[in-house]
């Protein structure tokens, strides 16, 4: 059987986010019409970044992006920009046509059906902003699938999504008959529909494909560490043995002396023979949350339930019960029936990251909330959290949705709260740091309240309170 078309190919193709931000070296790849594709890599490699230059948002630096005439895309990105937030439905969704559409509504209708927003109905004159994190979330889905494109591109399209939804979209994948490329962080979700892997090295800059899911990756790549391993263990075996025997043959002098500089050139070819072995993704340090020093007795009181030193409350409901809203005023003290005791210094995480000044750099926004303005330690707790020397001196909103997380909770360990609110701290985060996360805050010894949709994550930490808006509001 013929192999399908070419429907995308990058050649040699290179990019940088300003003046020495590389992202993409000479990449080379090509996505076959009806793959079902995940780009995999490290938070900040450039994953959005390919997709925008798939997408045509972005332009390369040099090489060549090959899309094949007449190849309709969609975007579905991570976030609602924030100028479209103040947009109706009806506006949003037809912002997604470069014509008018006549039939919009049904087709609105329809295509909240699939990504299963409930309530749906009615909804066309809502404002954007009006919607929870969850319910923004799906509609950004919508926003791609309605446009029914060749080629459909999905960044992270699970966050904010509960189980049930995600095995929504999961069903609506596999269906799918035309090409599907999906950045995620969720293992087991790409497991059950894609057939192939484009892994971007935040080393080399360069795209690695591989056949089969994530575990087939990870298989193929544990393999080929092992083999590499081997090999230059090899190599620097016989290298050495060549450099001893040339240096016992010096001693002879004569011709042997020859042969020793013959012996010493093969030790230095087999030195450089070897590889540079793929390195895996680093995954943060394991991490604490200092607590306030100064704290006691009760922290907080939410709708009668008391809040004391190390007690952790899971706010749990369905997306837009109001959750985030609820928590929004509890840190704005604007909350009916909440009260933040006195002198509680409040660690706050939200999932859109608007705690964080876009406009500030890395270094600005972690020196902002230490109370002992300490260089040092500041750069050593940013460095557990990933955040390098060229990191530190990105400004926030130049960062990708991964990276703001991670910035957001390095802010997190030096401002040592008394009170941690944490809306959705999954979101956008790689899975295989979020372990770490929660047992971060499983060991928290403050007041807690939290609210995540991933029972798996939650299932890691310590909950002594459940208070349940859907029950209890």
């Amino acid at each position: 059987m013929a192999k399908a078309e070419s429907i995308i190919s990058f050649e040699n193709v290179s990019f940088e986010h300003g003046a020495n931000q590389p992202i993409l070296d000479e990449v080379n790849f090509s996505v076959r019409r009806g793959m079902k594709v995940t780009l995999m890599g490290q938070n900040g490699a450039g994953k959005s970044t390919v997709f925008q230059l798939i997408a045509g948002g972005l332009k390369p630096e040099s090489g060549k992006v090959n899309v094949v005439n007449g190849l309709t895309i969609a975007l579905s990105c991570q976030v609602i920009p924030r100028e479209q937030l103040t947009l109706t439905v009806r506006e949003f969704f037809a912002k997604c046509f470069a014509t008018k559409i006549y039939d919009l509504d049904p087709r609105i209708d329809a295509v909240l059906e699939v990504v299963n927003l409930k309530e749906h109905k009615k909804v066309h004159d809502r404002v954007m902003k009006s919607f929870s994190g969850g319910e923004q979330g799906r509609l950004l889905l919508a926003s791609a699938l309605i446009q029914d494109p060749d080629l459909l591109l999905l960044d992270e399209p699970t966050n904010n999504l509960d189980r049930a939804g995600i095995l929504h979209l999961t069903k609506f994948l596999i269906d799918y008959p035309k090409t599907v490329m999906v950045i995620s962080h969720d293992a087991d979700f790409l497991n059950k529909f894609t057939d192939s892997v484009l892994y971007l090295d935040i080393y080399t800059r360069k795209i690695e494909p591989y056949a089969g899911n994530y575990f087939d990756v990870v298989t193929q790549i544990a393999a080929r560490v092992a083999k590499e391993n081997s090999q230059n263990a090899r190599l620097a075996k016989e290298a050495i043995a060549k450099k001893e025997k040339a240096n016992f043959f010096a001693m002879k002098g004569g011709r042997l002396r020859l042969l020793a500089k013959r012996m010493r050139a093969d030790a230095a070819e087999m030195e450089e023979s070897q590889v540079d072995v793929r390195r895996e993704d680093k995954t943060i340090r394991p991490f604490t949350i200092p607590v306030q020093d100064d704290l006691v007795g009760e922290v907080i009181n939410i709708s009668g339930v008391s809040l004391r030193r190390g007690q952790h409350l899971l706010l749990a409901g369905p997306n837009g019960i109001g959750k985030s809203t609820l928590l929004e005023a509890v840190v704005r003290g604007k909350a009916k029936g909440a009260m933040i005791a006195t002198g509680v210094r409040v660690g706050y995480y939200r999932q859109d990251f608007s705690t964080l000044n876009f406009d500030d750099t890395v270094y600005e926004s972690l020196m902002a909330v230490m109370a002992d303005k300490s260089d040092q330690a500041m750069r050593s707790i940013a460095a557990g959290f990933l955040i390098n020397g060229e990191v530190i001196k990105s400004k926030i909103g130049c960062l990708s949705e991964g990276q703001k997380g991670l910035v957001a909770f390095a802010r997190l360990v030096l401002e040592r709260p008394g009170l941690l609110i944490l809306d959705e701290p999954t979101n956008h985060i790689n899975f295989r740091h979020l372990p770490l996360i929660a047992s971060a805050l499983d060991k928290y010894q403050g007041a807690m309240i939290l609210v995540s949709h991933v029972p798996e994550f939650v299932a890691q930490i310590r909950i002594d309170e459940i208070l349940d808006l859907g029950k209890n509001f």
